[in-house]
């Protein structure tokens, strides 16, 4: 079966009508014409929609209209064969690439696409193709991630956003995806769509739900920059020390934020940054509620006292401190200015901080506990205790 270019096709019918317009025609062969097929595995791109189904041989009548012998398109018999011809003969089928697939005018559901590009993984995978979605001036900026905390930190307006990234699938239509990218738009944020796996790098493998931000980074307040507003009547602070699970840290935002703490303070030394996973352990919390650091939590504690509020401390179930009166947190009332110290997930509080307190507070077990687990999670413990302290307030 021979077949051709509709380029070559045009340059036949030339030759063809040239020798028609002579007098002398073929022999044997009357009023003749021919018909150029071309088959659709042969078919260049460009070609393929002007000839559709097209037939694979074609058929020379004569003027009586019984037909002679299949000859090739330009008017030889099958035993002569043109240079050009074996060269057409010979060429390999051309195939659309994935690229064609997807910028070309043929009509392809997205179905064939989607299996263009799985046949494809040459196209999809070439090196330089893909190119990083982070470039040399991430450096002054961090990766936030999370739909909370991607929303927050735009909405806050705390940080300096560059950049948001969305993960390329169908995960990117839902509704609080779509929230943070109109959030994004709206403040001149560009969004640029990737891959769950330039997500997954950006975020070291934790769970972003399809959007990362990129931003500069948050860091503890200082007095200076305390806000003057009015706040309760006995106020409630939140002083940390040395907490370093950021996981805990994040917890711990999320509960004093929902029940109405005042103000959280923590020490700059020996416990975690404000980091990006900080901001997703607390849902974003990190984002919306400043967090005020201090060089020494000792003098800062000491000016509050000396301020007449009074300083409350924690302690285990069957631990206590000569001279310092333990209660239970349900039989605690608080009538005046509190600071509530909470200490580190191993150690616990200082020596320094636990001689400033004035009462300790411990949780009641709910059960006899066996050895190891007489404790509870520095978070959970937090939670419970500002709940019980801001409901008697």
């Amino acid at each position: 079966m021979w077949t051709f270019s509709v380029a070559h096709q045009h340059k036949l019918l030339l030759v063809w009508t040239r020798r028609w317009h002579k007098p002398a025609s073929l022999p044997g062969v009357g009023s003749q014409f021919a018909s150029y097929r071309v088959s659709a595995a042969l078919r260049r791109p460009e070609d393929r929609s002007i000839t559709p189904g097209a037939k694979r041989r074609s058929r020379v009548l004569n003027t009586s209209g019984v037909p002679h012998k299949s000859v090739v398109s330009d008017g030889r018999q099958h035993g002569e064969r043109s240079t050009q011809t074996r060269g057409w003969k010979n060429e390999p089928p051309v195939l659309q690439t994935a690229d064609q697939w997807r910028g070309g005018n043929s009509r392809v559901s997205s179905e064939l696409r989607k299996l263009c590009l799985e046949d494809f993984p040459a196209e999809r995978e070439r090196p330089g193709r893909h190119k990083p979605a982070l470039d040399h001036k991430a450096e002054d900026y961090e990766i936030v991630f999370g739909v909370s905390p991607c929303l927050l930190a735009l909405t806050q307006g705390r940080r300096k956003a560059r950049k948001l990234f969305v993960k390329d699938e169908e995960a990117s239509q839902r509704t609080s995806v779509l929230t943070v990218c109109e959030e994004a738009h709206r403040r001149g944020v560009q969004v640029q769509r990737v891959t769950k796996k330039d997500l997954d790098k950006m975020s070291s493998g934790r769970v972003h739900q399809g959007v990362c931000l990129q931003a500069s980074p948050l860091s503890y307040l200082t007095e200076d920059s305390a806000p003057s507003r009015k706040g309760s009547n006995a106020p409630l602070w939140l002083v940390l020390e040395k907490i370093q699970d950021p996981m805990n840290l994040g917890a711990i935002l999320r509960s004093a934020y929902f029940l109405g703490v005042d103000r959280v303070a923590s020490s700059l030394h020996h416990s975690c940054p404000l980091s990006p996973v900080v901001s997703k352990a607390s849902s974003g919390v990190m984002e919306a509620m400043g967090v005020y650091g201090y060089e020494n939590l000792q003098d800062m504690v000491k000016v509050k006292v000396a301020q007449g509020w009074q300083v409350v401390g924690t302690v285990g179930s069957e631990a206590g401190a000569p001279q310092i009166p333990v209660t239970q947190c349900s039989d605690f009332k608080m009538t005046k200015p509190t600071l509530l110290l909470m200490g580190s997930e191993g150690e616990g509080l200082s020596q320094q901080l636990l001689s400033l307190c004035q009462t300790l507070l411990t949780i009641p077990a709910g059960r006899e506990l066996s050895p190891g687990i007489e404790s509870l999670n520095v978070s959970v413990a937090t939670g419970i205790l500002l709940h019980s302290l801001l409901s008697s307030r």
